[in-house]
């Protein structure tokens, strides 16, 4: 029983039934379907395949629709590319005409609207850096604070602003439709700088899955507690903070966000580069097993391979190191301990103060596992807050929630029918977690649900019971 899940781009180095199979097998407990890249079709075929393996395997698999976001990017450039020194002047504006050695294209008014003297701007993922000297509604001048060479569509980032762009854009709102019309469980919101982004896409999605936020933007960690407050998940994506903020303020804002996104009981994911080598060697270096370590030491949900499984030469031995990697850290006496030290006050709800409750007496008797009877998961989620040494076994009659809870830390999800009395309720809980080789004879388990029985919201029970030898 591995505690922190593991997420996993599907691309075209683990599509198809077999491979997607075989990067189960090795740990994935979520696929990630990136809309950045590939058409519906190619998408649709992959939630069939998905679904394929997860009936033949048994067990809930949640699917992640990753949207794409606004896209800034510069224009052409005659010749297809251009050398800028440092010190030199360039010119952004929104003339096509081909881009040179003294300006370039910069087909985005809304960037120029956000822009003042002092700003900088990051060009190709902050290779070449420039700072605004003069700028109107249609043009910046710029300093070239660090050279490189710039070719065409290469991106832009404006990290010291806030752009008045939506996160949703057309191509954005035809995928979530698509994704949401397939039954994506959780939808991925890209370039989200403000709670209202999070608002327009809770509109569109509704109920339908569930909303996860990618913090990419420091404008977004600025707000994070409002964000979060509206989303149902969280991304660390690393790769687009490490371009918009300085590299060594990123491993202390993806604690924050770890920290902040437990205490207010939702999942999050780290995510980018975490074994970035092993797109093109069998073993990823030292320094990247210890980065994907510190995730799960410090209490994420999930850890997430990209490019690793997305297109890498060794997408199934990626998937297994990092099922190795979090498997180690769980076997380590100071992980518990660890997350222990750092357990929060339940909040003074009846469904807190039982599964506050729960994990202390599972803790006190040796349970084997807290088994949590879940119709829209939100018990289950507040027992995982607690971040318990028993696995929890989270049992619900709607299969979306079972999908959706695979991405939550330590739980184990199963499909089954809604219970009906208390002596169902503890037969269905001995049993299950028996089938599921979580709890075996002579050993306990503690039961949380509430009555009546099928109510979302009414955890209000709390019961040991014995597995008979």
């Amino acid at each position: 029983m591995r505690s922190a899940k593991i997420v996993a781009t599907i691309g075209p180095a683990s599509s198809g039934s077999e491979r997607l199979r075989a990067l189960f097998d090795a740990g994935v407990d979520v696929f990630r379907l990136n809309f950045s890249h590939g058409t519906h079709d190619e998408h649709r075929a992959r939630f069939e395949e998905i679904r394929a393996v997860e009936a033949e395997v048994g067990r809930p698999i949640g699917i992640l629709a990753d949207l794409q976001g606004p896209k800034l990017r510069l224009g052409n450039f005659a010749g297809g590319k251009a050398e800028l020194p440092a010190g030199c002047h360039f010119r952004l504006d929104l003339d096509t005409k081909p881009g040179d050695t003294s300006r370039a294209p910069l087909p985005h008014p809304e960037v120029f609207e956000a822009l003042h003297p002092g700003t900088e701007l990051l060009l190709d993922d902050g290779k070449v850096r420039l700072r605004v000297i003069d700028c109107g509604a249609d043009f910046a001048d710029t300093e070239c604070l660090v050279g490189g060479t710039l070719s065409d569509h290469k991106g832009v980032n404006v990290p010291g602003a806030v752009l008045p762009i939506s996160a949703m854009t057309e191509k954005d709102r035809a995928d979530l439709s698509f994704a949401l019309g397939q039954g994506a469980d959780w939808v991925a919101l890209s370039f989200v700088q403000r709670p209202e982004d999070v608002a327009e896409g809770r509109k569109l999605i509704g109920n339908a899955a569930g909303l996860m936020v990618k913090l990419e933007k420091p404008a977004a960690i600025r707000r994070l507690d409002e964000i979060i407050d509206l989303a149902d998940a969280l991304m660390v994506a690393r790769g687009d903070l490490g371009v918009e903020m300085p590299p060594e303020d990123v491993p202390s804002v993806q604690k924050q966000i770890i920290h902040a996104c437990r205490l207010a009981g939702k999942p999050v994911i780290v995510a980018t580069q975490m074994l970035e080598s092993m797109i093109t060697a069998p073993t990823p270096t030292r320094a990247e097993a210890s980065d994907v370590a510190t995730a799960v030491y410090e209490g994420a949900d999930a850890v997430m391979l990209s490019a690793e499984t997305a297109v890498g030469q060794y997408p199934i031995e990626a998937t297994a190191m990092m099922d190795r990697i979090a498997r180690r850290v769980q076997e380590d006496p100071l992980y518990f301990s660890t997350l222990e030290a750092g357990r929060l006050a339940p909040e003074h709800t009846d469904r807190d103060a039982i599964s506050a409750a729960a994990c202390q007496v599972a803790a006190t008797i040796g349970a084997a596992a807290i088994v949590s009877f879940t119709s829209s998961g939100a018990t289950a989620l507040r027992a995982a807050r607690e971040r318990p040494a028993a696995p929890i076994l989270a049992l619900t009659p709607n299969i979306a929630t079972a999908r959706r809870l695979a991405l939550l830390w330590g739980a184990h999800c199963v499909h089954l029918a809604d219970i009906t009395s208390f002596a169902e309720m503890v037969q269905k809980a001995v049993r299950t977690a028996q089938r599921e080789e979580i709890a075996g004879p002579g050993q306990r388990v503690v039961i949380t649900a509430g009555v009546p029985f099928g109510t979302p919201g009414s955890t209000n029970i709390l019961r040991i019971a014995w597995v008979e030898r």
